[in-house]
């Protein structure tokens, strides 16, 4: 749950998805959507692979939402953590 008193995220709000994976996805193959495959949004990524990333306009704005922590997957979750829980 999100705090409005301190504007912290809780862990329930949090996805499991690294985000280190997420912003090299983007960076790398954003244009085709691998990013938005990786984290569950099968559908619109889809339509990026089909419109390029929106001419690549779509997919620099989802870079920015990457790096920035502000990035959610299927469930609504934020992409967040930069590396998967566990991992290290």
């Amino acid at each position: 749950m999100n705090d409005s008193d301190t504007g912290q995220v809780g862990s329930s709000e949090i996805s499991p998805k690294s985000r280190l994976v997420a912003v090299l996805l983007c960076f790398l193959l954003g244009v085709f959507g691998a990013h938005r495959f990786y984290v569950g949004k099968i559908g619109t990524g889809i339509l990026m692979l089909v419109t390029f990333g929106g001419f690549g306009i779509w997919a620099l704005i989802d870079l920015i939402f990457v790096i920035v922590g502000s990035f959610r997957d299927k469930e609504g979750r934020l992409v967040f953590r930069w590396t998967e829980p566990g991992s290290m």
